[in-house]
């Protein structure tokens, strides 16, 4: 059953990918409230899908590598309509949607069937730390985008002769606050997914820190996002600055999170 909502959720996402993207280049309202509605109607069959599962498997479904990417695009979605409900960014969808569509694409093409849960993962660290980690990361994700409209709103601004999307993406000042307040939200998450790995690692293994692969990438991740803040209120780079920083740091997290599965071997890696 789980699958059935899965794939309906993958259509309704892709729809409403493909009415944001003609959006960009037809302005009408229409295309906007269609692509919202399939998305929210995507949200809701994606929900389904994973509170089925959960209740098939009676663990959280984010134990392999297919479920934690469906998870990390449903954190997505629902801080993508946390920021459209507050911002009102038409275009937004434009730029995020379709990143969500590629991961539930990858989600789909591995293994799914549930699995008996491995020992070492029945713990009620399981829920706590994945979670920190998977809102923190699609906060990062969001930050990119609004990173990548911020360039593009720039180039618009600088040129002599403004036209295409300059009226209709958010002016640089929205920009740069709605990418501050995401990295602001994702930073403490990924601090206290950190922190809380860190506590599950010592009740588990009897050690705080075994220098696995994931473990290192994460903490590099803090650094670049620490690191955003230094010089924001140091230094005060703000604008295209922070705007490149944050669309370099979620390279780091995409490494973090599938980087690592193929190029690494760790205690981290996903079935």
């Amino acid at each position: 059953m789980d699958i059935t909502f899965y794939w309906i959720t993958l259509s309704l996402y892709f729809i409403s990918t493909s009415l944001s993207i003609v959006y960009i280049f037809r302005r009408q309202g229409i295309l906007f409230k269609g692509s919202l509605a399939f998305t929210a109607f995507g949200f809701f069959t994606h929900t389904l899908s994973i509170l089925i599962r959960f209740y098939e498997s009676s663990h959280l479904p984010i134990t392999n590598f297919s479920e934690a990417t469906s998870f990390f695009s449903w954190c997505i979605v629902l801080l993508f309509f946390f920021l459209e409900y507050r911002y009102r960014i038409g275009l937004l969808g434009s730029f995020i949607l379709p990143f969500v569509v590629v991961l539930l694409l990858s989600s789909s093409a591995l293994p799914s069937e549930i699995k008996p849960l491995n020992p070492l993962l029945r713990s009620y660290w399981l829920g706590i730390h994945t979670v920190f980690v998977f809102l923190g990361n699609a906060a990062f994700a969001l930050a990119s985008g609004v990173g990548i409209m911020y360039l593009i709103q720039e180039k618009y601004v600088k040129s002599r002769h403004p036209g295409g999307l300059f009226e209709r993406l958010p002016s640089l000042q929205i920009l740069d606050e709605v990418n501050y307040r995401l990295i602001t939200l994702g930073f403490p998450f990924l601090t206290l997914a950190i922190i809380s790995g860190a506590l599950w690692a010592e009740k588990t293994w009897g050690s705080y820190w075994r220098w696995d692969p994931k473990e290192v990438w994460s903490l590099i991740t803090w650094f670049l996002y620490a690191l955003v803040f230094h010089v924001r209120f140091v230094s005060g780079w703000r604008g295209k600055k922070a705007a490149i920083l944050s669309i370099i740091g979620f390279a780091s997290v995409l490494f973090t999170f599938l980087g690592i599965r193929f190029l690494i071997k760790g205690i981290h890696i996903f079935e």
